[in-house]
């Protein structure tokens, strides 16, 4: 039998640790699991003596980092493999030790490494996540909480995964939608731009020849384009210091809110916004209900990171009330955001008691409602686009054509 020393938090979350005899490590870890204690660390006696060799000799591999920023996806597949680590049994200060040697974001290698030290000098990992919120959401650090509270860290991991995972997966479908419009207006604006200020210039220049009365419609296109070829640079400054004042107005609390109130004010896409903010707070609402949080407390977790300050006041409100013991669907009734729908199917799911199970079929089928009105906004736009241009670019060749027809007559 081999002696093994370990570090483990029970289910307070306080430290404890000590050492176990065992034929083998598995053996020793389920022993200690039994007795409801979550491993941070497990080593044998003789590997206790070289627990100073770098991390890089332990792996016997070189890092091999690409980038130094920190995508959602590197962080998407961490907490996948951190999730899938600690559910075979592998010790939490291990499983950062064989993600860091993996990742491909220089950013997120350094954050696992001070996470292990953190972890090493005593602190919990949601204590020491906490301490990195610029990578760590609120959502991350209470979930992980909840785990280490509950002794599921490596269950509520898995969920959180499956949550990054489908923003992640409905983020690209609606980036996806929106890439082939906006490619189709540019490419018709950029046309448009050219035949402004390249092509109707020398038409004027080879008309002005002729000594003729140009047609009106020609006059008009001419004085267009010689008003947008000598301010062009004036108007693209002036474009660019709008857009910029703009995002730096919307960037105040007053500013965010009256421009999300007229988000929802908009006939047609008001609807559409307003699904994206229901759809995030019924998929950060099923994950926290499902990984054992309680209600007034992933109320405050949704508060702080649905993004949106308008319905940030309306959690709160509805925080408020059900302080005060009335049920969940009762304020989400009064603040007149939800359909009906929403609080009908919230108000089975406490009734029922599958909360979570109701709140992933909402989110389900705003994700539909997103993805189907985004499919049909595409289809839509592209004749749209090309009705627009064709009427355009056909203006622009009749008032280019008139003069021609006049020559023509004049020389004839």
């Amino acid at each position: 039998m081999s002696r093994f020393f370990y570090i483990a938090r029970d289910n307070k979350g306080q430290k404890v640790s000590g050492a176990e005899e065992g034929f083998n490590q598995e053996e020793v870890i389920s022993r200690l699991q039994a007795k409801g204690l979550l491993i941070v660390n497990i080593m044998a006696a003789e590997q206790k003596e070289s627990a100073s060799i770098s991390p890089d000799k332990i792996a016997g591999t070189k890092l091999k980092m690409k980038h130094y920023g920190l995508s959602s996806e590197d962080l998407v597949l961490f907490c996948r493999q951190l999730a899938t680590l600690l559910g075979a049994g592998v010790t939490i200060l291990k499983s950062l030790d064989i993600i860091s040697m993996q990742v491909t974001s220089i950013k997120l290698h350094n954050v696992l490494v001070r996470l292990e030290k953190d972890m090493e000098a005593g602190l919990s990992l949601h204590e020491a996540m906490s301490k990195h919120p610029t990578v760590f959401s609120d959502l991350w650090v209470n979930l992980v909480e909840s785990g280490e509270a509950s002794g599921n860290l490596a269950m509520v991991l898995s969920r959180l995964a499956g949550y990054l995972e489908r923003n992640e997966a409905f983020k690209r479908k609606i980036v996806s939608a929106l890439i082939y419009p906006a490619i189709l207006m540019f490419a018709g604006f950029g046309a448009l731009l050219f035949l402004t200020i390249k092509i109707i210039p020398t038409f004027a220049e080879l008309f002005e020849g002729f000594k003729i009365e140009m047609p009106f419609l020609t006059k008009i296109l001419i004085d267009v384009s010689n008003f947008i070829k000598k301010g062009f640079l004036v108007m693209l400054i002036g474009g660019g210091a709008i857009f910029y004042f703009f995002r730096q107005y919307i960037r105040t609390k007053t500013g965010r809110k009256r421009f999300e109130k007229f988000q929802y004010s908009l006939p047609v896409f008001g609807d559409f916004f307003r699904a994206l903010v229901i759809e995030r707070f019924s998929s950060e609402m099923s994950t926290l209900v499902e990984s054992g949080v309680p209600i007034l407390y992933s109320l405050e977790i949704t508060e702080h990171s649905v993004g949106n300050l308008i319905m940030a006041d309306i959690i709160r409100q509805i925080k408020e009330e059900v302080r005060s013991g009335k049920n969940l669907s009762v304020p989400l009734d009064r603040s007149g955001f939800f359909e009906p729908m929403v609080v009908q199917m919230v108000s089975i799911g406490e009734e029922v008691g599958e909360l979570p199970q109701m709140f992933k079929k909402i989110n389900a089928f705003y994700q539909e409602f997103v993805e189907v009105f985004l499919t049909r906004f595409s289809a839509m736009f592209e004749p749209i686009i090309l009705i627009f241009m064709g009427f355009v670019i056909g203006i622009m060749i009749i008032g280019m054509f008139l003069p021609i027809f006049q020559i023509s007559k004049i020389s004839g």
